[in-house]
């Protein structure tokens, strides 16, 4: 069995691939105008932005960049393209030959090229009685194409790689969440000679189950003594079958033309001038391989939020790993989200809780009760929150110490003096945490 990929992937644009409309859109055909809508005598212009993140990928993946590049007009007449051709890129890609590391083996890349998308057609009604509805807000979002060797093996295998490949991607370019709208396949896949392409997969558990139908399709067909026809079929999610389409285009079929509107475009400067990211799976082994951490672990710390793999290679640097892991892949990992939003803040009081925790100074409980406080309370919030005889009790404590509001102002570590002193007078009736978010809340208002 054999199974190559082509990738569409919508690149995080604010505006399209050829002209000024914004990718964003309020309602139905909504941002458009009479570039994106094909009208006689509109022009294209070139989305450089597009142009580099495209570059940024075709690098990435090792591809050899040509010198200059130039647009085509693939024609073919379908409702969702209104000027009935695309713009996009045939025997000029911005990459060729290019490589991808998957699971220990070398996936090859056929090309990487840029093209619009075209408008979206939903159909509504019964069966035998729909509608067809066009929404043009898609057509001219900048796509990227990634086309693979059919180097992959088996459906799931062809899943994880998709996997691995969208984390890489999603990371350089930038694009957040997880909108698998953005991203569509079309995957070829052939048990005897010929092959069948399956049109817009959208969805990796989708992708799994349409190349699953379609290998025991094929199976059953040459079982039978049958030919395996070369055509074009469609993923049914309902049903989870793949169902006849259309033949099979040919490259021929589709009378490229170069497209006289747009010009050639010099690549080896805007190469030069672009800076490619360290990508998510990348980094997760280099943290791997720097800290002596598990590759499963780095890559799950990695996974969940770039600040949280920030403070892991920033405390991993200055104190154990064995001192730093429980916290990092526990009480800061669910709450990376806080992380994030508060990173300057809160990253600055877990260097000192680690600390204290990888000298001795505190113990397991206490770091993990100091943790939670610091996410559960704002440090920068005021005392309304606090419970009016806890504060009362904390005033009381400063002002008998005055020149504990100096030593907290030189080291925060200071607060600790009044933290016991508290903890004793209250005897229990206040958590430790929440003892130890007032009196920080306290001193803070203070220095």
């Amino acid at each position: 069995m054999k199974i190559g990929l082509e990738v569409h992937l919508q690149l995080p644009t604010r505006s399209k691939m050829f002209c000024s409309c914004p990718t964003s859109a309020d309602g139905p055909n909504s941002s458009i105008c009479p570039t994106c809508l094909g009208f006689p005598g509109s022009r294209p212009r070139v989305n450089m932005r597009a142009m580099e993140l495209g570059l940024s990928i075709a690098s990435f993946l090792e591809c050899e960049i040509p010198e200059i590049t130039w647009f085509s007009r693939k024609t073919y007449f379908y409702p969702d393209l209104p000027k009935n051709f695309q713009i996009t890129q045939y025997d000029s890609p911005i990459g060729e030959r290019g490589r991808f590391e998957f699971k220990g083996r070398t996936i090859r890349i056929t090309r990487v090229h840029l093209e619009e998308d075209p408008g979206k057609i939903k159909r509504v009604g019964r069966p035998g009685e729909e509608v067809s509805l066009l929404d043009y807000n898609r057509s001219g979002i900048p796509l990227v194409e990634i086309v693979t060797e059919p180097d992959l093996k088996t459906p799931n295998e062809a899943r994880e790689f998709m996997s691995n490949l969208l984390t890489e991607i999603r990371g350089l370019v930038g694009l957040k969440g997880s909108d698998e709208q953005t991203v569509r396949v079309d995957a070829n896949i052939s048990v005897g000679k010929e092959r069948v392409e399956i049109k817009n997969i959208l969805g990796l558990k989708n992708l799994e189950r349409g190349l699953k139908f379609e290998a025991v399709r094929q199976t059953r067909l040459l079982r039978a003594g049958k030919k395996v026809v070369r055509e074009t079929r469609r993923f049914d999610e309902e049903r989870r079958v793949t169902l006849a389409a259309r033949k099979k285009e040919f490259e021929e079929d589709y009378g490229y033309i170069g497209e006289p509107d747009l010009g050639i475009f010099h690549l080896r400067e805007i190469v030069k001038r672009l800076e490619v990211r360290e990508t998510p799976l990348v980094r997760a082994e280099r943290i791997s391989k720097e800290f002596s951490i598990s590759a499963e672990t780095a890559k799950q710390i990695v996974l969940t939020s770039d600040r949280l793999a920030d403070l892991t290679e920033e405390l991993c640097a200055n104190f154990p790993i064995e001192k730093v892991l429980p916290w990092i892949t526990g009480p800061i990992s669910s709450r990376s989200d806080e992380l994030s939003e508060n990173f300057e803040e809160l990253s600055e009081y877990i260097r000192d809780i680690v600390s204290e925790f990888s000298s001795g100074e505190i113990t397991d409980l206490e770091t993990k009760r100091r943790i939670d406080a610091l996410f559960r309370v704002d440090v920068d919030q005021v005392m309304e929150e606090t419970p009016a005889e806890l504060g009362q009790l904390i005033n009381e404590m400063i002002l008998a110490n005055p020149s504990i509001i100096e030593d907290y102002r030189q080291n925060e570590k200071a607060a600790n003096f009044i933290i016991g002193q508290v903890m004793r007078s209250v005897k229990g009736k206040y958590s430790s945490s929440e003892v130890v978010d007032a009196v920080h809340l306290e001193l803070k208002k203070r220095v």
